[in-house]
C-alpha cells in the first residue's frame, strides 16, 4: 500500500510558489507494475524522490508499509568521495543487507568497475556512477522498484543485462517506472498513472493510459 494523503509540494520562484501538488490525495493500486506518464514539467521525478523519501512534501504525507528503492537508474545516494566499494556497503548497511559480504560481491560483478570499484566515485565516467547505484539497488530485495529512465544506464551491453535483471526482479516485486519511452513502459508495465496538473490518473488498461497521454 502506497497512499499520498493531502500531499502538497511547491517550489518558492520570484513569482510566489510554484506548486508541483495541493493537497493531493491518492492511493497507488497494488499488484501492478505501473508506468507514470506525464509532460515535461508535470511532477514525475518530483513525485520519485517524494516517495524514495529523498524529498519531503511541505504538507501532507506518503504512507506506505512496503519498502521502496531510490529511483534506479540516477546516481541517487552515491557519495563522491566514497570509493565504490565503501559506498556499496554503507547503502547496504543502510538498507538492512545483513550478509553485506554476499552484497558487497554482487554489486561488484554486475556495475563492471574492476578495480575502479576500490577508486573514489568522484573519479568515475559519468556513466559508471548510474551502473554502481543500479547494481547497489538491483541487488537489494526491495517490495517495490522506483525506476527512472533505465535506457540511460551504461552503455547497451550493460542496458540490456540491467532490462533483464529488472524484468526478473518484476516478477517478484513490484516495478513504479518513468520513461519518455513507450516501448519500454510496454516492456515493464501493464498500467499506467498518468500525471497532469498535478492530478494523478490510474488506468488499468496500459493502452488507454498511453492514449491519454499522448493526447495530453
Amino acid at each position: 500500500m502506497i497512499k499520498l494523503v493531502n500531499l502538497t509540494k511547491y517550489y518558492p520562484s520570484n513569482l510566489g510558489n510554484q506548486y508541483i501538488f495541493k493537497n493531493l490525495n491518492f492511493e497507488i493500486p497494488s499488484g501492478h507494475n505501473i508506468g507514470i506518464l506525464g509532460s515535461n514539467g508535470a511532477g514525475k521525478s518530483t513525485l520519485f524522490r517524494l516517495l524514495a523519501g529523498s524529498e519531503y512534501p511541505n504538507k501532507g504525507k506518503v504512507i506506505t508499509d512496503l519498502s521502496l528503492s531510490w529511483p534506479v537508474a540516477l546516481a541517487t545516494g552515491i557519495h563522491p568521495q566514497m570509493t565504490g566499494r565503501e559506498n556499496t556497503r554503507f547503502i547496504g548497511r543502510v538498507n538492512g543487507v545483513a550478509d553485506l559480504a554476499a552484497y558487497e560481491k554482487r554489486v561488484r560483478a554486475f556495475a563492471e568497475l574492476g578495480n575502479k570499484y576500490d577508486l573514489p566515485v568522484r573519479t568515475y565516467s559519468s556513466g559508471m556512477r548510474p551502473r554502481l547505484a543500479f547494481a547497489c539497488s538491483i541487488a537489494i530485495d526491495f517490495d517495490v522498484y522506483l525506476i527512472d529512465e533505465v535506457t540511460s544506464v551504461g552503455d547497451a551491453n550493460f542496458r540490456r543485462k540491467a532490462k533483464e535483471a529488472l524484468l526478473e526482479r518484476s516478477k517478484l516485486a513490484t516495478v513504479i517506472m518513468v520513461s519518455h519511452e513507450m516501448d519500454e513502459i510496454r516492456q515493464f508495465c501493464d498500467s499506467a498513472i498518468v500525471l497532469n496538473k498535478g492530478e494523478l490518473t490510474f488506468y488499468n488498461d496500459l493502452e488507454q493510459g498511453i492514449t491519454e497521454y499522448q493526447a495530453l
